[in-house]
């Protein structure tokens, strides 16, 4: 425990959840910064550079790929679309729609990409290649575990606790 805090102050200072909050808070701040002239938000870029591979992505296909959930999907897409980098379409395989990127939503793919390098070069040249190699491996490992079905949710009405 850290000194001088209550137990309660102690468990933000402690907390996974709390603190990989906070250093994202930061990291985006930072790449918002750096994306700015591209007028696009780092969340924004992300979520277009979903759409770079596909003909047209699901929601439920990208909420699974990002770890979120539809409704915040959807809340973050809305302002994509209404700028329009993306577009929704038919999907020949499906009765349902699919997300494309615009060409707008490509240009703006395009003048990200720089800034974007940038800002990580920085990032990754604070840290070391192998340090950062390694800091990803580690979140990785964080995020597989939390996102894991093995994962017993104590509120789960499914789950029987026997013993």
């Amino acid at each position: 425990m850290h000194h001088n805090m209550t137990p309660y102050e102690s468990i933000n200072a402690e907390c996974c959840c709390f603190n990989l909050r906070k250093v994202t808070r930061a990291v985006t701040q930072f790449y918002d910064r750096h994306l700015e002239p591209a007028d696009i938000r780092a969340t924004q870029f992300t979520l277009l550079l979903t759409l770079t591979s596909s003909s047209g992505k699901t929601l439920t296909d990208m909420a699974e790929g990002l770890v979120m959930d539809r409704t915040t999907l959807t809340r973050n897409l809305k302002p994509l679309e209404k700028a329009g980098l993306i577009t929704t379409t038919k999907l020949p395989d499906r009765r349902t729609k699919g997300y494309v990127l615009t060409e707008k939503g490509t240009q703006a793919i395009e003048k990200g990409v720089p800034l974007w390098r940038k800002a990580q070069q920085q990032i990754v040249g604070q840290l070391g290649n192998a340090q950062y190699a390694q800091l990803l491996e580690e979140l990785n490992r964080v995020r597989s575990y939390a996102h894991s079905p093995k994962v017993i949710r104590l509120r789960d009405p499914g789950h029987h606790h026997s013993e």
